[in-house]
């Protein structure tokens, strides 16, 4: 069981940057492949970025590449999304998810994480 909790969300101007945080706790943070997914009001959740378990492999979804970056931290149990250059398009509740994933092929896929945080708002305004 792994319990997840995104923070960092809030109110930026188009161009501006944010930093997400995902606090795990409860098994293993490093037993785990982490991704970061968003959904805006009326869409479909889509994914954004993964990170391998030991942070070694990254893939990104292409609306993101360039301007955002995935990175965690197993000895404090979190993960990570800068953004950067942020866009009204961005505009979304992004969530944290923990899954088996072994490779970046089957990182983009929902069903393939057994466990997502509650979501935090990002609020892009132009």
């Amino acid at each position: 069981q792994v319990h997840l909790a995104e923070s960092g969300g809030g109110l930026v101007q188009n161009g501006g940057s944010l930093r997400l945080s995902c606090a795990a706790s409860g098994r293993a943070f490093s037993d785990w492949a982490m991704g970061w997914f968003r959904q805006a009001p009326g869409k479909e959740r889509e994914f954004v970025a993964y990170i391998s378990r030991s942070g070694a492999s990254t893939n990104y979804a292409d609306s993101v590449k360039g301007r955002f970056t995935i990175s965690r931290d197993n000895a404090k149990n979190t993960m990570y999304l800068q953004m950067n250059s942020l866009n009204p398009d961005d505009t979304a509740v992004y969530y944290c998810a923990a899954g088996p994933i072994y490779s970046n092929l089957l990182s983009a896929r929902t069903d393939r994480y057994a466990y997502w945080g509650q979501g935090t708002q990002v609020t892009v305004s132009s």
